[in-house]
């Protein structure tokens, strides 16, 4: 085994030889600057042989990471079938079974709660990038048929797994980094909170986390709801973990605050 690129800041941190396991897909990623080096058409020839050239042809490394993540999993579809889904997400490789949620993501006739049946496996796998990829790939699906999502998430609120919990929060952001936003939520947010009262108080603090952003996304758009909640939420309990989440929720308002007061000040 190839020792992992620990605290790797810069792709130029990444020996040789790890970068060669990670392309032959034999290891996965440790910190996410790894996976920014893998040459993703060589990947993709390693788990298919016979579509070297296609996958040379159709996934550029000029191309942006989440370009190159969507063109494998469409590459996998168009070649393989809906059939290469288990191929895929089995794999040893977090990024090829990332593919497995583009795949998913890439297929146009499937109901929301077959889509989210069908990831589950992904959203709770065991490693940090493969849970970013299931729900990136299939949230603009999602974002078609915002209270139905909404609807089938709900239940995911009470999962034993923290990751799945998570899930249910992170999909239905109102905005995103590697992501499109949703217009409607980030207009109004009021249909998420139904996924985000169930998490209020929640043990994890990867749930607290997520809760917080999608509150923190909310604010940039719709402050005074979101200045309204946290004070219901407050008011109801002033356990630390709904302050931990509230406090966090409040950030971007906070600094906007400091900032007017610089701005005029008394």
């Amino acid at each position: 085994m190839n020792t992992p690129s620990k605290g790797a800041k810069r792709m130029a941190d990444v020996s040789g030889p790890r970068r060669k396991a990670l392309t032959a897909g034999t290891e996965q990623t440790q910190p996410l600057v790894e996976a920014f080096v893998i040459d993703m058409a060589s990947l993709f020839a390693s788990v298919y042989p016979d579509l070297a050239q296609p996958a040379k042809a159709h996934i550029k490394q000029s191309a942006s990471f989440t370009q190159r993540m969507t063109a494998a999993g469409e590459l996998a579809l168009q070649h393989k079938g809906r059939g290469a889904f288990g191929t895929l997400a089995s794999h040893a490789s977090d990024t090829v079974r990332g593919w497995a949620a583009y795949l998913l993501g890439a297929q146009p006739d499937l109901f929301i709660a077959q889509r989210l049946a069908r990831i589950r496996g992904l959203a709770d796998d065991p490693h940090f990038g493969v849970r970013e990829w299931a729900w990136i790939a299939i949230r603009p699906a999602l974002l078609t048929e915002i209270k139905t999502a909404i609807e089938t998430l709900q239940p995911w609120t009470e999962e034993k797994s923290p990751n799945l919990r998570r899930y249910a929060v992170e999909i239905m952001r109102p905005r995103g980094v590697w992501c499109s936003h949703s217009p409607e939520l980030k207009t109004n947010p009021e249909p998420g909170r139904v996924l985000l009262e169930p998490l209020k108080a929640d043990p994890a603090r990867y749930v607290q986390d997520s809760v917080a952003n999608w509150l923190n996304d909310a604010a940039k758009t719709n402050p005074q709801w979101v200045t309204e909640l946290c004070a219901t939420w407050l008011a109801q309990s002033r356990s630390p973990t709904t302050e931990y989440i509230c406090k966090r929720a409040t950030r971007s308002l906070r600094k906007k605050t400091r900032r007017d007061n610089v701005a005029n000040p008394r």
